[in-house]
């Protein structure tokens, strides 16, 4: 069954599901790191709201985000079980965003994929209560119920999820201008295979985390240091499979990232972290499975 264009709603009142989805898809997606899981999360939501007593629902806004985040819950408990027999490095799917658009622009830092592999840190409990406070505004007593949790629980949850949090959130430079520029700067060194201009981008410390789950070819361990990195990333780019790919910018997570581009198919999607000019975290997504969000 596939969502409605219209709903039981008055006439002249759009239906509350599709007049929320854009915020039911973003907590379900930063509940999950997935783009497939929470687009099925949000189905499966929209089920339950075609099946329930609306005349039994006081608050459709609090009611759908209830139902999709102990959708998200389940789903994420389920999810972790089945992450720890996954091959190699595993990165939330990339998600193509509108940087102008002022509503991803005020949340551009909680949806980062540095922020998303933060959160996988959480327990599913202290994701959900995180996300809904510090991502949403939601106050203490509306997540206790959406959770049906008492109250004071759900105050310590959060302040440990924040803390939490704010230990591990990575340090990177938020001035755009430098961004494009080293971006620019690494389209340029990759396209020509110019070691040297790649490792001047990259910062001492660096580390390449990739994600080909089995699928595709990737590094199974996180790669450290300008010269390892530099020479896998155009090892990577001169293997006869990938031979005429192309990087390409495009908001990604709400930033600026790169896509690697075949033939006008998206073949992986590189965010990273830009410290004092350089790249010091570079994460690239190339399982095929996990590129629907890139895809438009």
């Amino acid at each position: 069954m596939t969502e409605p264009t219209t709903g039981q709603a008055e006439p002249d009142r759009p239906d509350p599901y599709l007049e929320h989805r854009r915020l039911l898809f973003a907590t379900a997606y930063r509940m999950l790191g997935s783009v497939a899981d929470a687009e099925d999360v949000l189905q499966d939501a929209w089920l339950s709201w075609h099946r329930a007593d609306r005349s039994a629902v006081r608050d459709p806004r609090a009611y759908l985000v209830r139902t999709v985040t102990n959708l998200a819950l389940n789903r994420l408990t389920s999810a972790r079980a089945q992450r720890e027999t996954y091959v190699g490095p595993w990165l939330p799917e990339p998600l193509l965003t509108s940087p102008d658009a002022a509503e991803e622009t005020e949340m551009a830092d909680s949806v980062s994929t540095a922020m998303l592999v933060v959160l996988e840190t959480l327990n599913p409990v202290e994701r959900a209560v995180f996300v809904l406070r510090e991502v949403f505004g939601f106050g203490h007593a509306e997540i206790a119920e959406a959770l049906d949790r008492p109250e004071p629980a759900v105050r310590q949850i959060a302040h440990r999820a924040r803390e939490h949090v704010r230990a591990r959130r990575p340090r990177h430079d938020t001035d755009a201008g430098h961004r494009a520029e080293v971006t620019s700067r690494f389209i340029e060194a990759c396209a020509g295979g110019d070691l040297t201009a790649v490792m001047e981008l990259l910062a001492p410390d660096v580390t390449c985390w990739s994600d080909g789950g089995g699928r595709v070819t990737a590094a199974r361990r996180p790669l450290y240091g300008p010269d390892h990195v530099g020479r896998w990333i155009l090892g990577v780019l001169a293997k006869p499979q990938t031979r005429g790919v192309v990087l390409e910018r495009a908001g990604i997570n709400g930033e600026l990232g790169l896509l690697m581009m075949l033939g006008g198919t998206p073949m992986g999607a590189m965010t990273y972290d830009v410290v004092d000019g350089r790249i010091r975290t570079l994460r690239l997504q190339v399982n095929p499975d996990k590129l629907s969000g890139v895809r438009g």
